[in-house]
């Protein structure tokens, strides 16, 4: 076989050579992080296909049956969890991953086959929206979760933002595909479009295994070394997502800061629903204006994380990044309180969403980078959806108790506000631990020492 032609290669590894450079990548990182890049827009692109669908069914179900959607969704979280601990706990990571993945596949065809059954819309719309918010948490807690365990703090802090820029830009383009092939194709046809997305994720875990298998074996220096991906098992039991968290002050902050996430996002939720409503009568409207705001949100992301989100944790580091968000939602919550408009919680929702996206959870990501493997997929798993989500349902009836009690928009934005201060608190001091752990986690690898306890 004649061998490649330098001169014709050159191009190639100069434009290589310019991205590491760049991206301050050290040698044998890009093929990983084109693989992590790649994987995650596949994950937010299949899911972005549908979230206008699922955004729609919540309004189908009823506006006014939106608190039992969420309560709903908690439940099937907490019967989840375990489950997930279970398969954690039973099966290596190259095996429980692509499992848990192809698992969701099965799911979008099931529900594909439900929505051709007439006279089960209704109840096929709740019990899509409950799924889909199920389904959204856990795809992306789990990228997560495996991507704390492929890389270290050092080089999460420098591959993060690119790597989440890979899910803004799949994020992006999902909304597009929807606008593009919802009228061809149908709502229901959008399912078998994310399902192929599903699928090549899979792909992509199966190649970052390969990568994480070569990279143990150069880094081999003993027995003590894992010689396969079968010795990746992590162990414990299907409840030790919940211990681990009991026993620790630093994931019991973590988990009080997605809680008042969570309240916030819901108060928002629901008012974004009770405004689109009244302001456009036809679903086939209101599914392009929630796609609108996707595709704003995901262009908005994408830019930041390419050129911002790096820059600001480098500078001011993860106190700072925690805290920029309620910082400025509470003041967006002040506004809303002052102009219940359809443009305000366009606007709101936009900028809530985008800083998000872009800083607020690649710099949560970043918290659980000091933490033991078994934290980073069991406690991680057990915060990012059930505690996440059991926000959701309570802040759901908070929202609903404050409307009965005849408290409007205004009223609920307002008592946002010392909630955005709070969380602006928790914030700053978990960016604050989370530096000093990382000092003391790299201070015991060179010291030969064992992991340290999340529970300091």
């Amino acid at each position: 076989m004649a061998e490649p032609d330098k001169n014709a290669l050159a191009p190639y590894l100069s434009l290589v050579n310019r991205v590491s450079a760049a991206l301050s990548l050290q040698p044998g990182e890009l093929s990983a992080l084109c693989w992590s890049f790649t994987f995650f827009f596949c994950l937010l692109c299949g899911y972005y296909v549908i979230r206008p669908l699922r955004d729609e069914m919540g309004i189908a179900g009823g506006v006014e049956q939106l608190q039992w959607l969420f309560s709903g969704t908690f439940l099937l979280m907490l019967a989840a969890a375990p489950l997930f601990g279970w398969l954690t706990s039973r099966f290596p990571r190259r095996q429980f991953l692509p499992w848990l993945y192809c698992f969701f596949i099965l799911n979008l065809l099931f529900f594909y086959l439900l929505f051709q059954q007439e006279g089960l819309y209704t109840w096929t719309a709740r019990a899509f929206f409950i799924w889909s918010s199920v389904f959204n948490l856990f795809i992306v807690s789990v990228f997560w979760s495996y991507m704390a365990d492929l890389f270290s703090n050092e080089q999460g802090k420098r591959l993060f933002g690119v790597i989440a820029a890979g899910g803004s830009l799949g994020a992006l383009v999902g909304p597009v595909l929807t606008g593009l092939l919802v009228i061809p194709l149908g709502p229901v046809r959008l399912l078998l479009v994310s399902a192929l997305m599903l699928v090549l994720s899979v792909l992509c875990i199966h190649q970052l295994n390969r990568w994480q298998l070569a990279q143990l074996a150069k880094a081999q220096t003993g027995s003590t070394q894992p010689t396969s991906m079968d010795d990746l098992r992590i162990g414990g039991h299907l409840l030790a997502g919940f211990q681990l968290i009991k026993e620790s002050r630093y994931l019991q902050g973590i988990a009080l800061l997605i809680l008042l996430y969570a309240t916030l996002s819901t108060f928002l939720y629901f008012q974004q629903a009770t405004i689109v409503r009244d302001a456009f009568s036809d679903p086939a409207h209101r599914t392009l204006v929630f796609a609108a705001m996707d595709f704003a949100v995901n262009a908005l992301t994408l830019g930041c994380q390419l050129f911002f989100t790096g820059r600001i944790v480098k500078r001011w580091g993860l106190s700072v990044t925690l805290a920029v968000i309620p910082v400025l939602l509470a003041v967006g919550f002040v506004i809303l309180g002052m102009y219940s408009a359809l443009t305000t919680i366009v606007v709101l929702q936009v900028l809530r969403r985008a800083g998000n996206y872009a800083l607020m959870k690649p710099a949560r990501e970043m918290l659980f980078l000091v933490v033991p493997r078994e934290a980073k997929y069991k406690a991680k798993s057990v915060l990012d959806t059930v505690v996440y989500r059991g926000g959701d349902a309570i802040s759901a009836w908070l929202y609903a108790g404050f409307a009965s009690l005849g408290l409007g928009l205004s009223g609920i934005a307002f008592l946002a506000v010392p909630l955005c201060c709070v969380w602006t608190l928790i914030g700053r001091r978990l960016g604050q631990q989370q530096e000093r752990l990382a000092i003391e986690l790299q201070l015991n690898n060179r010291a030969g020492g064992e992991p340290y306890e999340t529970s300091k």
